[in-house]
């Protein structure tokens, strides 16, 4: 089952970050269609928000078809996002890390590495949306 934890810091509000991270632990097959969510107390109980927060993150994960609540049973993960495999996303991520590994080992702190990525992630998926 999936653990959220909120940055409090990011300026991202708080039930945008619990979907975010649904969607991410889908995307990376963490969670799978049937999955069950953590109930909304018990979301509540461990990040201390106000329970309508957890309430519409799961609403909007429902909008999205991502989710779905049983009455009386809880939310369960319903969708999937992205289509590729398992091993394209281990190959990538082994690639990622060595990047991030000679980034670090040349000197570039955690910050210096994020900005990087997302000016190149930026520059190579602007063609995607023209």
């Amino acid at each position: 089952m999936i653990e959220f934890h909120l940055d409090r810091a990011s300026g991202i509000a708080s039930y945008l970050q619990i979907v975010q991270q649904v969607k991410h632990a889908i995307r990376l097959g963490v969670l799978q269609p049937g999955d069950q969510l953590p109930t909304a107390r018990e979301v509540v109980d461990r990040l201390a928000i106000n329970p309508n927060t957890v309430l519409k993150a799961y609403r909007d994960l429902e909008r999205q078809g991502l989710a779905v609540g049983r009455p009386g049973l809880g939310t369960f993960v319903q969708g999937t996002l992205g289509v590729a495999t398992v091993a394209a996303q281990d190959e990538t991520r082994r690639e990622l890390d060595r990047v991030v590994q000679a980034g670090r080992a040349a000197g570039l702190d955690r910050e210096d590495v994020k900005a990087i990525f997302a000016a190149v992630l930026n520059e190579v998926f602007r063609e995607d949306s023209a």
